[in-house]
């Protein structure tokens, strides 16, 4: 049951939120540590059977929430009162969060009950699950082969069934990447939708949290829930204020973002029924990418999704797309190393030198090397200036199409046998990571398998249309 229909159940009587979270926590017992060894997650919550009684009280007296009933597994990097936010480190192990992030509270107020901590890579350095202090994730889906990163944790919980949704967080493919490789959905928003408030981020000017489901009506669900404005993070935006017509679109094809007043003929919609999209534009950007069948298994989900519609597909050439990697790494590494300057082990946690992992400590040292005051600051400005131009491409990208499609991922997951230098790590991002230096919104859906192993396709979108991609991402 999908959990937008478990709510109408839970709502109606035909289910209990009780009975949904303690078949999610069985499921958590007989397969976490025991079972298939999943360790996706860290920690649960032992007051969730409690609070889903308290939700079951609400439905009676007809006030529950959009989320009522539903387990929901959080990254280990996202404040929740309580609860660890160890970030998967040493560093952290011991820290029990003494407020809940805004995301939380929002999940909370419509009563979404969290049912634990996800496992990731440590502080979220990392592509494949392999780096957690607490050990390896696994893929649910392919057992022997990593499960990407670093929101692997969050993945692998929905692939697994031990939650309805999940929260994760993207600085560079964090949640598309794991959400490819465990064949389920995962999205980044545009930077500013979703308050970072309570996240213990990688990169404060790429990161944003955002939901992880099996389908993008569930992905969707808890999007709506968490997006929107926050006092407490003066970088959030409000939606309403993006909302274009179609007199103000450079497409008018289509209602951009969530032009309601438009109503597509019932042939032409979609279960979001606000776009048409029997007309749109998509664009395929020339990339070169290690396993050809990758994108052959993209093309072939697109001809089969597009046969029956009008849509005009073409290849573009993104002029600056390869210079992503080297832009990306160098605002990480500055922006990681400012972070961990609080983890002296004086207020909460030990010192991140003596505790944290290889490649966190890598991302530390880098990020202090390249800020010494002798480089003034320069390879950071000129990062800064190379996602300057990557963003305005993108932005040019957009006023000829309505979507860019690509693989999430140049490869499959690689077998825990046979890990890649961090060289070759770094650079399995390349795909996903365009999104964040462009600060626009993103979603990985799965796209069909190879070797039994899935493969996800990622769909970008301009900022804030994110009701459009999600209506497209529905269509396959």
């Amino acid at each position: 049951m999908k959990p937008l229909e478990k709510v109408k159940a839970i709502k109606e009587g035909r289910l209990t939120a009780e009975k949904n979270i303690k078949k999610l926590l069985h499921e958590i017992d007989k397969n976490n540590k025991k079972g298939k060894k999943i360790n996706a997650v860290l920690e649960v919550n032992s007051n969730a059977v409690n609070e889903a009684r308290e939700v079951d009280k609400k439905i009676k007296s007809g006030k529950a929430g959009k989320l009522a009933g539903l387990g929901i597994i959080v990254k280990s990097a996202i404040n929740v009162k309580g609860l660890h936010a160890s970030c998967a480190s040493k560093v952290l192990e011991d820290y029990e969060s003494p407020y809940d992030a805004t995301v939380i509270e929002k999940i909370k107020k419509e009563d979404g009950i969290i049912l634990g901590m996800a496992n990731c890579d440590e502080f979220a350095s990392g592509s494949s699950g392999e780096n957690s202090a607490f050990g390896n994730t696994l893929n649910p889906a392919a057992l022997d082969r990593v499960p990407g990163g670093s929101s692997s944790g969050s993945a692998a919980s929905v692939a697994a069934d031990f939650c309805d949704l999940a929260l994760g967080s993207d600085t560079g493919g964090s949640i598309r990447n794991p959400a490819s490789h465990c064949g389920v959905v995962g999205m980044k928003p545009t930077y500013g939708s979703v308050s970072r408030y309570g996240l213990i981020d990688l990169a404060m000017s790429l990161d944003q949290i955002a939901p992880v489901a099996k389908d993008v009506e569930s992905c969707k669900l808890l999007f709506d829930v968490i997006k929107g404005a926050d006092e407490k993070d003066p970088i959030s935006e409000d939606f309403q204020k993006f909302i274009s017509t179609p007199a103000t679109s450079s497409l008018t094809r289509r209602p951009t973002l969530a032009h309601h007043a438009y109503s597509p003929p019932k042939k032409l919609r979609n279960k979001f029924s606000h776009f048409n999209l029997n007309k749109i534009k998509i664009g395929i950007p020339k990339i070169k990418i290690s396993d050809e069948r990758i994108m052959n298994v993209i093309k072939k989900k697109l001809d089969e999704t597009a046969r029956d519609k009008n849509w005009e597909i073409k290849e573009i050439d993104l002029k600056h797309l390869d210079l992503a990697v080297q832009t990306y790494y160098p605002i990480v590494y500055v922006e990681f190393f400012s972070g961990t300057r609080k983890l002296d082990g004086r207020r909460f946690g030990k010192k991140f030198e003596e505790a944290a992992g290889v490649e966190a400590l890598r991302r530390m040292l880098g990020g202090e090397e390249i800020s010494k005051a002798e480089y003034e600051g320069t390879y950071y400005r000129k990062a800064l200036k190379a996602k300057e131009i990557i963003k305005k491409e993108f932005e040019k990208a957009f006023e000829k199409f309505d979507a860019l499609i690509l693989p999430a991922a140049p490869s499959l997951p690689w077998k825990f046998s046979e890990r890649p230098s961090f060289e070759e790590e770094y650079a399995y991002d390349a795909l996903t990571i365009p999104a964040n230096l462009a600060e626009i919104c993103a979603i990985s859906v799965p796209a069909g398998h190879i070797d039994s192993v899935p493969v996800g396709m990622q769909i970008f979108c301009k900022k804030f249309d994110e009701d459009f991609m999600f209506s497209l991402a529905s269509e396959f």
